[in-house]
């Protein structure tokens, strides 16, 4: 009886793990046929994680240093050069080939991310679009970065971005988006 009691925690974890969908067995569990999104690839030295898809650059955004960790204002933080601003601006001159992505919500992303950018669920794969602050008339060009979300979720502009859009850093500006 005393073996068995002692038994009873690893019989438990046994069964508990059991029900699960592979996620600690590599596809073992009862949902075995279930798709596995981290799938892992073989390669000359062995198996590895599949590679994620390569993100857009820019030369604002490769260009562009990233802020030093003592930054505490918008200025500080926006590391992009004048040029570069011009550039993402002259950029944005609506082109005949672009489509309308649809209105977003805005808000400031990440400022210790250099670069003209917009991460959004608009898009399933990184592209290179442009995106329109409707108050003012203002657009810029940006790299579209997709992330999960239902398509009615916000986005996250990049400092620079919203700078150049004269857009308030601190809101959630109506925002309009365009791919390329």
């Amino acid at each position: 009886m005393k073996n068995i009691l002692k038994l009873w925690p690893a019989i438990f974890g046994v069964l508990l793990l059991a029900g699960c969908d592979g996620a600690f067995s590599n596809g073992a569990g009862l949902r075995a046929d279930a798709p596995n999104k981290n799938r892992a690839v073989q390669s000359e030295t062995g198996l590895r994680p599949a590679a994620r898809p390569a993100a857009l650059s820019t030369a604002a955004q490769t260009d562009a240093p990233k802020p030093s960790r003592s930054a505490q204002t918008a200025e500080q933080f926006d590391t992009t050069t004048n040029a570069q601003r011009a550039e993402a601006a002259e950029a944005a001159t609506p082109a005949g080939g672009e489509r309308k992505l649809g209105p977003t919500v805005g808000s400031l992303g990440n400022p210790a991310e250099p670069g003209f950018w917009l991460k959004t669920p608009l898009v399933s794969a990184p592209a290179k679009g442009r995106v329109e602050y409707p108050s003012n008339g203002k657009s810029v060009a940006v790299d579209l970065i997709p992330i999960d979300g239902p398509k009615t979720a916000g986005s996250r502009v990049s400092l620079a971005a919203m700078r150049l859009l004269e857009a308030p850093l601190t809101g959630l500006p109506d925002l309009i988006l365009y791919s390329e």
